[in-house]
């Protein structure tokens, strides 16, 4: 077999497009937040069926945003997934509130929902919901528990008081341009976080984007306000606003944070979009080429597609089923070595440092501990050909058939 390929995991799909109007940007001589970054926002907001969207500098940074603006702190406890990346629980911890991770359900990588239901308590202020790889969770069944549990809930700002209930906030960084039930991603949750992480479906290299479907009753103009004054200091004016002839002077109403998108971000954001119908298209017929091939291999795969739902097809992640973490680890290495690069998504929160220093234990999680140890992520990315695939898929069937 020939061993010459290098097969990267994810890197960005960048083009003349995106050169043209990051270039087109730093000629304006504006390129912190700006039009570009206003004309991003009112796009995604379209694309996800919203009336508006505020564009930071990371996912993380919109959800912690909406945390601090429902007022989640202290005494307060958050449920999340315990098989996500650090950021979906590290946002909790920003706060001061109290992270409740909850185990996965038996073969899914989804919350188990009676888990969830039984941790809600008067404490409970928000639910975060991982749509891992792309597929969006069943958020009809979380709305039915937050709306049983709706008695346990006590507001402690207004925004909560309108909402009404435990709040649900998705963590989609993974998962723009996915739908569930014939709703987009964005316009489902109560407020959804996407990621333009450079490994990202879309990038911006950095840069992430926060939705909000929420009550009528909520002003839409003075939420979208309050992310301004959390992502420029609290001051009350942005740049841009300041160069109006005679408007120098602001305000600064808060002691707020720094994490807004620049117009150079959302310059690459801006062409990523214009062909992301396309780049969907590319990742569908790559999954489709692999599932098509893997049929035969004693593995268990993702379903990217459905009768109700159809993924982002962000990731490709396989379960070797049978095998132990330590030969996952060797077909990673093997893979490596004829030029593959492969992945881990993800180590679950409870194996990690900063989490067991928390008191959380894997033993107490062993759904998550089983869908991990023998999980395997292949390369998903536009700038993958046919023939890519093939190689991947070609020397996965060798190294496990030797295995």
């Amino acid at each position: 077999m020939n061993f010459k390929k290098n097969i990267p995991f994810s890197p960005p799909d960048i083009t003349e497009a995106e050169i043209a109007l990051v270039g087109e940007a730093l000629r304006s001589g504006w390129i912190t937040t700006g039009p570009k970054t206003k004309e991003f926002e009112q796009l995604i907001a379209h694309c996800c069926g919203t009336k508006k969207a505020v564009c930071l500098n990371s996912a993380t940074a919109c959800m912690e945003a909406i945390l601090r603006i429902l007022g989640i702190g202290e005494g307060d406890e958050v449920i999340t997934s315990a098989y996500t990346y650090t950021a979906t629980c590290s946002v909790i911890c920003h706060v001061g509130a109290e992270p409740v991770l909850i185990d996965t359900q038996c073969n899914s990588y989804e919350m188990n929902y009676e888990a969830m239901e039984r941790a809600i308590t008067p404490r409970t202020k928000a639910i975060l919901p991982v749509d891992l790889a792309g597929i969006v969770c069943d958020y009809n069944r979380i709305f039915q528990i937050v709306e049983n549990r709706k008695h346990l809930f006590k507001a402690t700002n207004e925004l909560q008081q309108t909402i009404g209930r435990v709040v649900v906030i998705a963590d989609a960084a993974h998962a723009f341009g996915s739908k569930r039930n014939g709703q987009v991603c964005g316009e489902i949750a109560d407020f959804t976080s996407f990621s333009f992480h450079a490994v990202k479906n879309l990038t911006t290299a950095e840069g992430g984007a926060l939705t909000w479907h929420l009550p009528e009753v909520v002003d839409d103009e003075e939420l979208y306000r309050r992310f301004m004054l959390y992502s420029l200091h609290g001051q009350s004016k942005d740049a841009l606003a300041k160069t109006q002839l005679g408007a120098w002077e602001y305000d600064v109403v808060e002691p707020a944070y720094k994490c807004n998108m620049t117009d150079i971000m959302a310059s690459i954001g801006l062409a990523q979009l214009k062909r992301y119908p396309e780049l969907l298209y590319r990742r569908r017929q790559i999954i489709g080429r692999y599932d098509e091939r893997l049929k035969d291999l004693e593995v268990d795969l993702l379903q990217h597609s459905g009768e109700n739902h159809s993924s982002s097809g962000h990731l490709y992640m396989v379960r070797l089923i049978g095998k132990s973490e330590q030969e996952r680890n060797d077909v990673i290495t093997k893979m490596a070595e004829r030029g593959i690069a492969t992945n881990v998504h993800y180590k679950p929160l409870p194996m990690m440092t900063a989490y067991k220093r928390l008191g959380f234990d894997i033993k107490n999680y062993p759904n998550a501990y089983a869908r991990y140890r023998n999980e395997i992520t292949l390369p998903l990315h536009t700038r993958l050909s046919d023939e890519d695939v093939d190689y991947v898929v070609e020397n996965l069937h060798d190294i496990l058939s030797k295995a």
